[in-house]
């Protein structure tokens, strides 16, 4: 197995319209997502923020979605979200979670928890 490094973002908050409910197709409301993006490893060799993936870009692209778009179920949002990540910030491999917090009583959490790779048949998985 080579060496592969990740870059990780926990507890970003954001609002979005997702569900399938009409209160959830009108409101937007909170959502948690927590991401792990795989790249090359030693991005830090050069000191080069081109050798790696920028998370403040990363976590603006997500924000920017969240506001243009609307999705019925968190699992389409995962597949869109791992997708976009893929192909525009190049990570080998990516790994999220999306959770809704306090929609079902007595719940703290629900949500879904996807991993994807930019190759299938690549060796450097975490």
């Amino acid at each position: 197995m080579s060496d592969s490094d990740h870059i990780f973002i926990e507890g970003l908050r954001v609002e979005a319209q997702v569900g399938i409910y009409p209160r959830e197709r009108v409101l937007k409301q909170p959502l948690e997502i927590d991401l792990r993006l795989g790249m090359a490893a030693g991005a830090g060799r050069r000191d080069d923020i081109g050798d790696t993936i920028d998370y403040d870009k990363t976590v603006q692209r997500i924000r920017q979605v969240l506001a243009e778009r609307q999705f019925n179920l968190l699992e389409a949002l995962a597949e869109y979200l791992a997708g976009m990540l893929i192909e525009e910030f190049g990570a080998r491999w990516v790994r999220l979670a999306i959770a809704k917090p306090g929609v079902i009583r007595g719940v703290r959490r629900i949500g879904v928890s996807i991993e994807r790779y930019a190759d299938r048949t690549t060796r450097d998985r975490p």
